[in-house]
């Protein structure tokens, strides 16, 4: 599980370190580890393990492919999606076409999402957190009615 929200900067060859208690959920095997990089939601990065990435996929393959709109997503996700590897020193490089895209600066913020991590600029995290707290108890009675209707 992916919790918490992780203060970061940005050096000028878009790496990023990864805290130690988030690569130790990445970690695939001692000498390699394996992140998928994705176009995320409200202007973020979606960060993916390999099993996580593995199980968006099923789910999307699982949708009927007639649809348009599960035609265009999958053509905008995975086209920019890209398999990135975390360096000796905890950091992986994100891709400067993903940088552009998600508009980050030099401060961003990785947020623990139970089964991924999303990367956001620290700008745009803060402006969304203020308007996303008011709503909470909303957010979390549908959140939670959605999900009952689907058991």
């Amino acid at each position: 599980m992916l919790l918490g929200t992780f203060p970061r900067t940005i050096d000028e060859k878009h790496r990023i370190a990864i805290p130690k208690r988030l690569r130790d959920a990445f970690q695939r095997d001692e000498t390699a580890t394996v992140i998928y990089v994705a176009p995320g939601t409200d202007g973020s990065l979606a960060l993916y393990t390999e099993a996580s990435f593995s199980k968006l996929a099923e789910q999307l393959a699982a949708s009927p492919q007639t649809g348009q709109d599960v035609r265009a997503f999958s053509r905008l996700f995975y086209s920019q999606a890209q398999e990135i590897e975390l360096d000796r020193q905890g950091r992986i490089r994100i891709p400067p076409e993903l940088v552009e895209l998600a508009s980050l600066t030099k401060d961003v913020i990785l947020v623990g999402v139970r089964d991924h991590l999303e990367l956001w600029d620290r700008n745009r995290w803060q402006t969304y957190i203020t308007e996303q707290q008011n709503n909470y108890d909303s957010l979390a009675e549908n959140a939670f009615t959605n999900s009952a209707r689907k058991d």
